[in-house]
């Protein structure tokens, strides 16, 4: 049986979280070229990366305890055209400052409309096909990476660091027009008293989701930021090799959230969690594996790396979908932004501890720091239940003995 057509929406939802992955990662092509026309360090003009993480985490949950109760595609709406008005005022920032602050507004939308844009695609979902529908918008997230911000950063390189924020502007102005054209209309929660709407931050069952997705990003994060490291100690330094694994774990972790999405529709979202977890674990121990055994085949490296990334970008459409399950619909948005924020702190957190294994025991220990990290996410991840005909089955069973 041939799975239906995706509507056109959910394409607008993916160019969506195009636009805002892009925002994020894009200024770190353009660093050298924005630290020269404002007169600042290469390092400070780094920041610029380091606030939108961090202001991003910290201000998903709160801001989306505040849009719980609006229609999605209002805060979608809303969320991405304040996103369009940062980013020209990025691009015509006269100085560090200013670009600082458009920046801080910029990652605010952000977080926003991500959480927006999760809770739109599943609840769009017709029955049986919310993971399905998760993985595309993930997968706007994974393709920044090799496509969003290697174009932002040629334009930058060719017609200036501000030509940058202007395609992004430009981008999110076209997803907002779409959102008005096309989205589903999705309402908001019933109005609540503020306890209620902070339910989910309490909520054991979630706040545990939200641990393993801390662990998982810190792992695999972690690998992924030190991967060029890796790349040179197992089969030597050759810059045309690393342009390929990079590209290879793009076009890998697109794939990755596509084929994790149908999983988690077809053994539901806790089982495919779990297994996503184990086979994220099993693909870092066998990339510690190669590094210390020293093989140096190109062709191995490539294989194992190429697994990890699959696993590696997997884990949106399982965890998101455990979430909601966990929250329930009222409190989704809420639940899913807070998700997130455990995403960006583990980014966070990968790159400090990666770079104190680095410092210390060296990049051999890096993916077997990460394995185990990605273990201890998988022991914390809850059990999936059992099929409703195995309970039945074993229910009889014990009624006739």
């Amino acid at each position: 049986m041939r799975s239906a057509a995706l509507p056109g929406w959910l394409y607008i939802l993916f160019l969506t979280m195009l636009a805002t992955a892009t925002d994020e990662f894009v200024i770190a092509g353009v660093l050298p070229a924005v630290a020269d026309d404002l007169g600042v360090s290469v390092a400070a003009a780094g920041q610029l990366v380091t606030v939108f993480a961090v202001v991003y985490a910290v201000g998903a949950p709160a801001l989306s305890v505040v849009c719980e109760r609006f229609p999605k595609r209002t805060v979608l709406v809303v969320g991405l055209l304040l996103f369009v008005l940062a980013n020209v005022a990025a691009a015509i920032s006269p100085g560090y400052w200013s670009l600082m602050a458009a920046r801080v507004v910029a990652s605010l939308c952000a977080a926003v409309v991500a959480s927006a844009v999760f809770a739109t695609a599943a609840a769009g979902a017709p029955e049986g096909a919310q993971g399905r529908y998760l993985g595309v918008v993930t997968a706007g997230m994974t393709a920044a990476l090799f496509s969003g911000v290697p174009l932002g950063s040629w334009l930058g390189g060719v017609f200036g660091w501000r030509a940058t924020f202007w395609s992004i502007a430009a981008v999110g102005a076209v997803a907002a027009a779409g959102v008005v054209a096309a989205a589903p209309a999705v309402l908001g929660g019933a109005p609540a008293p503020l306890r209620e709407r902070l339910k989910p931050l309490r909520d054991r069952s979630v706040l545990r989701l939200v641990a393993v997705t801390f662990l998982a990003a810190s792992g695999g994060l972690m690998f992924y930021t030190y991967l060029g490291p890796y790349t040179a100690e197992v089969a030597g330094g050759s810059y045309g090799l690393l342009s390929f694994v990079l590209f290879l774990v793009g076009a890998a972790g697109l794939a990755g959230a596509l084929l994790s999405g149908r999983a988690a529709d077809s053994w539901g979202p806790q089982r495919s969690l779990r297994r996503v977890l184990a086979g994220h674990a099993i693909a870092l121990a066998l990339a510690a594996g190669l590094i210390f055994s020293g093989i140096g085949n190109r062709y191995v490296l490539t294989a194992v790396i190429a697994c990890w990334a699959v696993f590696a970008w997997a884990l949106t459409p399982p965890v998101q979908g455990s979430i909601l399950a966990a929250a329930g619909p009222a409190a989704g948005m809420t639940a899913l932004s807070l998700n997130i924020s455990g995403l960006y702190l583990g980014t966070g957190i990968a790159a400090a501890v990666g770079g104190a294994v680095v410092g210390t025991l060296g990049v051999p220990y890096v993916p077997l720091t990460a394995a185990v990290l990605m273990t201890l996410a998988f022991l914390l991840a809850p059990a999936a239940p059992r099929p409703r005909n195995v309970i039945l089955k074993t229910a009889q069973g014990a009624a006739q003995r």
